[in-house]
């Protein structure tokens, strides 16, 4: 595209380009290049600086605002040769070419323009490859993570039908409950898109120690007594150092770390009376801290061997009476916003073995652990 409001440079510019067989569109005004450049795609514009309807400056300038030009390169094509006009020319330009022209001059800048254009395109096209292969062995690593996980989950599914299906409501609490801390809490900055891919399926470990526990124990449908409880709280380290031991193994595995942190912690508290570590506040993992609401509502509403299921309503109010306490108050916040949402989601997850809700509305016998 050549632009310039004087006709004998046009064809003097044209009668050169021409003779080295370019295609060339020879515009006379800015407003004309501006129109033309939507349809014509050019690969390189000359463009002159004085014009009468609008200088070759602003014409620059709306190119180059535009996404979908500014990778366009242009030539700025002047009789004026002070110094700041040039060097203000190359601020949106990428060469200077003098007039009167001088044809070996003009043609010589031209085809090193063109020949850069070309190579721009030639290595986005190799970068668009790599990217693709470079995506390609991610979802392939991605997958295989998901699939150690997937065994490991299995080992806590085979154990317990119960346990499988606490395992997949408390996944999607999890998920509930970090995209809003995510969206307007104290936590926003720290909880994005990756943190809540990696809770989804960092939660279904957070049980895999059960799988050391005896079923006289873990499958006890009376009152735990003090050693049997005991007993119940070491899943935490266990499962902690089982999923350790994965992550030796496998260090790729990008879930690793959080199931490691949600296995351990889970069970700690706000004010720091929980276990195995008594860790308060902050110093428990945040994504620990998530957990814990998400499975207690869980444990709260699932009919147990030990219990009955309490009624939604009546877990809300335990989970809220707990902020400050046993959870998190920034956690509880999300999930007093969440309520309906929990409601939803686990009555279109949880149902009894003929297919119909489960009854909600016992009191509560919570056993520990």
């Amino acid at each position: 595209m050549v632009v310039d409001d004087q006709p004998d440079n046009l064809a003097l510019l044209e009668g050169m380009l021409l003779s080295r067989g370019y295609r060339v569109l020879e515009l006379t005004s800015g407003k004309q290049a501006l129109r033309a450049i939507e349809k014509c795609r050019p690969d390189l514009i000359l463009l002159d600086i004085l014009m009468p309807d609008m200088d070759g400056f602003e014409v620059c300038r709306r190119i180059k605002q535009d996404d979908r030009f500014s990778h366009v390169p242009v030539i700025f094509v002047s009789a004026l040769n002070e110094l700041d006009v040039k060097l203000k020319a190359l601020d949106g330009g990428i060469d200077y070419i003098s007039k009167p022209f001088l044809e070996p001059e003009v043609l010589a800048r031209v085809e090193t323009q063109l020949k850069v254009q070309q190579l721009h395109r030639k290595l986005a096209g190799q970068n668009a490859y790599l990217e693709t292969l470079v995506q390609k062995k991610v979802e392939e690593v991605i997958v295989s993570q998901l699939a150690t996980i997937d065994a490991v989950t299995k080992l806590a599914k085979y154990r317990d039908d119960e346990t499988g299906e606490h395992i997949e409501r408390t996944r999607k609490f999890c998920r509930l409950l970090a995209e809003k801390l995510g969206e307007d809490s104290c936590y926003a900055e720290r909880i994005n898109a990756e943190f809540i891919v990696k809770i989804y399926h960092a939660a279904p470990l957070h049980d895999i120690g059960k799988v050391g526990i005896p079923d006289r124990i873990l499958l006890k449908t009376g009152s735990l007594t003090s050693n049997e409880f005991e007993i119940i709280k070491t899943h935490t380290r266990l499962g902690a150092e089982i999923l350790k031991r994965v992550r030796e193994k496998y260090p790729e595995n990008q879930f690793m770390d959080m199931g490691v942190e949600i296995a351990q912690s889970h069970h700690e508290r706000w004010d720091g009376r929980g276990y195995p570590d008594r860790l308060s506040g902050e110093m428990i993992p945040l994504s620990a801290r998530i957990m814990a609401v998400a499975d207690v509502y869980d444990v709260l509403r699932s009919r147990r061997p030990y219990k009955e299921p309490v009624s939604h309503k009546k877990s809300c109010d335990i989970i809220r009476e707990q902020s400050g306490r046993q959870f998190d108050p920034a956690v509880v916040s999300a999930f007093v916003t969440l309520e309906a949402a929990f409601a939803d989601c686990l009555d279109s997850l949880t149902m009894d073995t003929q297919g119909t809700a489960v009854n909600c509305d016992s009191p509560c016998q919570v056993k520990g652990g």
